[in-house]
């Protein structure tokens, strides 16, 4: 084990320290109720004997003797799995594997549910997108659903991609009182360069080649089970939990096929085990995902570069935990905390490479030492971060016996050992020191004036794009831009203004059609730039995006009240977003209106009415959830 004291630097002391002060009333109420959960003792003891026939109906003679005690742990699977995403394919035969872990440690699991798990590659430009957002909410809602029978000492929750970890995580929070851990799938091997496929993309956008050829090169790029390798959201979504210390140390970007994968597994299972027989509350979710913990993981998007989706996501996750963070603590964070990754989007190499290099063992340990991260955390492996130094490894089994055809087995041909092996970034073209960054800050600014309070990702866009000003075009979707571009009218410096796009509006859909063509413009040499009130994920790239612009248009935002020709100032550098209007011509303007029923049905949007009306701005976390604690704020 690595041994060695780490000192916080006194600015992130002080960031969470504000935090901790700020949340102090609603952590408070939300600890107290978690531990009258967890002083209650085993849950299943409560229920009656019909309640629990019902429940152990389909178990077999040992597991229904098991579970009749009130001595052995039942584990709760949640799963997301489809065989439609590649990235939770996988999951299939988990389940069967985790009750076999389980049993070999005496304990009990069921598949307590399933939650939805929609695909944002498969819906991009499409109408279910507008679902994907609130798709979160309704997670949170499944997995708590799945966790309400009270059966269980623990859960293990099987998500990866973007909505789908964030839902789950909210969910097992209103259950904070249980020991869980999140069990990742990894990501599939890499596929054709991302400058190739970049670079086809951008060809189609331009009608250079048909779809044909674009359909060759994405299949070419997304190919097999596993996450996709770029750095978005579900990736993003996988450096958190573990830095945040949900994930088991080294587990998050282990292939699907590797013999690695199921050995991370059944470890997990067994920690998650040993953990609930302690009966030491510091193991229990609530107690693990606190405030600095919280602040880890902004960190950690920060210092990777990771998904702006974030932005929203972790302002939904602290407050289901009772915990207070907005975009100005995570934009004062990034003004500490140096960029030491390129992954594509942000650079050319993916989240494959990022492994090779020195993964997450290299990644936390460089942050630990140059005083990044809280270091007095609980997680999944005890007090601190020094588990999380290590990589896991295999090493030969003696007394290996493989397994035969009926799937029993003895022993595995291998046994997992973790290692200290990442000492250096074996590429500093994907992974550096921090003393040797690719940018002194991290990949997320804030920025602020007369159009509102928006999010943009700088880590892949080039400091002489940092300063864009120039004339307003303005459109109402997608469709509206591609069309102008086609039509040859945007060939010109000009900011791109989508409007009407935010969650109170549209379900706030990523809106990634715009990259390939943004791309192409500002390649022909233009000054181009992108202000909206939706989404772009790590889609963003090298075009400055002022995102997740509040207030919404619907809401009466400034963003509704421009018109095409103004002139505004994108200025990542300084942090302002500026409209170049007289301020009482401005206010003569006619209010922004919304007369378009276009997104209220249809895909099942119609389901989602009440969502679009309740959910909070992009700042509060997006949510239908916690709209009442934004009201006693």
């Amino acid at each position: 084990m690595v041994s060695k004291s780490f000192e916080t630097l006194p600015q992130i002391k002080a960031i969470t320290g504000r935090i901790i002060e700020r949340s102090q009333p609603y952590r408070q109420a939300y600890l107290q109720r978690c531990e009258k959960a967890f002083q209650s003792g085993k849950a299943r003891v409560s229920l009656s004997c019909g309640n629990l026939a019902h429940a152990m109906a389909a178990c077999d003679q040992h597991e229904k003797q098991q579970l009749a005690g009130a001595n052995s742990a039942n584990l709760a699977i949640i799963s997301a799995y489809n065989d439609m995403l590649s990235a939770h394919q996988p999951y299939g035969v988990y389940p069967q594997l985790i009750k076999q872990f389980a049993l070999q440690k005496g304990a009990t699991a069921q598949v307590a549910g399933g939650v939805p798990a929609m695909c944002d590659g498969v819906t991009q430009g499409q109408p279910g997108m507008e679902l994907s957002l609130f798709s979160r909410d309704a997670i949170a809602m499944a997995t708590a659903i799945s966790l309400s029978h009270n059966m269980f000492e623990g859960s293990l929750c099987l998500g990866v991609c973007d909505k789908i970890v964030p839902g789950m995580l909210i969910g097992a929070l209103s259950f904070g009182h249980l020991p869980t851990a999140f069990v990742p799938a990894g990501p599939m091997p890499s596929g054709i360069s991302n400058a190739e496929k970049a670079k086809v993309r951008e060809d189609y956008a331009q009608r250079k080649i048909g779809k044909s050829e674009l359909l060759a090169a994405e299949s070419a790029a997304y190919h097999s089970p596993g996450t996709c390798t770029f750095y978005g959201t579900a990736n993003s979504n996988q450096l958190l939990m573990e830095i945040m210390g949900l994930h088991l140390p080294g587990s998050s970007f282990v292939q699907p096929m590797d013999p690695l994968r199921n050995l991370l597994t059944q470890a997990t299972v067994e920690r998650l085990i040993d953990n609930i027989e302690t009966r030491e509350s510091n193991f229990t979710l609530a107690n693990i995902l606190d405030e600095k913990a919280i602040v880890n993981g902004i960190v950690g998007l920060l210092a990777s570069g990771g998904s702006t989706n974030h932005t929203i996501h972790l302002v939904a996750i602290a407050r289901a935990a009772g915990i207070i963070i907005d975009w100005q603590d995570i934009a004062d964070l990034s003004s500490l905390v140096p960029l030491i990754c390129r992954i594509y989007p942000n650079g050319e190499l993916d989240i494959n490479h990022f492994q090779q290099a020195g993964g997450m063992a290299f990644f936390m340990r460089e942050l630990s030492e140059n005083g990044f991260l809280n270091q007095d955390v609980n997680t999944l492996m005890g007090k601190g971060l020094e588990a999380y130094f290590l990589t896991p490894t295999l090493v030969s089994n003696p007394k290996a016996q493989i397994f035969n055809q009926s799937g029993t087995h003895g022993h595995t041909e291998y046994l997992l050992k973790w290692q200290n092996m990442a000492a250096v970034s074996s590429n500093l073209a994907v992974l550096r020191p921090a003393a040797e960054p690719f940018a002194k800050e991290g990949g997320l600014k804030l920025l602020t004036g007369n159009i509102g309070r928006a999010m943009i990702k700088v880590s892949a866009v080039a400091p002489e794009n940092w300063l864009v000003e120039a004339p307003a075009h303005v459109f109402e979707s997608q469709a509206q831009f591609e069309q102008s571009f086609h039509q040859g009218l945007l060939n010109k410096d000009f900011i791109a203004v989508i409007r009407n796009q935010g969650p109170k509006a549209n379900g706030m859909p990523e809106l990634h059609k715009l990259t390939p063509i943004l791309g192409v413009l500002q390649k022909q040499g233009f000054k181009v730039a992108l202000v909206t009130d939706g989404r772009m994920s790590g889609a963003s790239g090298r075009i400055p995006a002022a995102i997740h612009v509040i207030p919404e248009a619907i809401e009466g935002g400034v963003i509704g009240q421009i018109c095409n020709g103004d002139v505004i100032t994108l200025n990542a550098t300084t942090g302002e977003l500026l409209l170049h209007v007289d301020p009482d011509a401005l206010a003569a303007r006619t209010a922004y209106k919304n007369d378009s029923t276009e997104h209220e049905t249809g895909m099942g949007r119609e389901l989602f009415a009440h969502a679009r009306k309740q959910v909070t701005c992009a700042e509060q976390g997006a949510s239908i959830l916690y709209s009442a604690l934004e009201k006693t704020k």
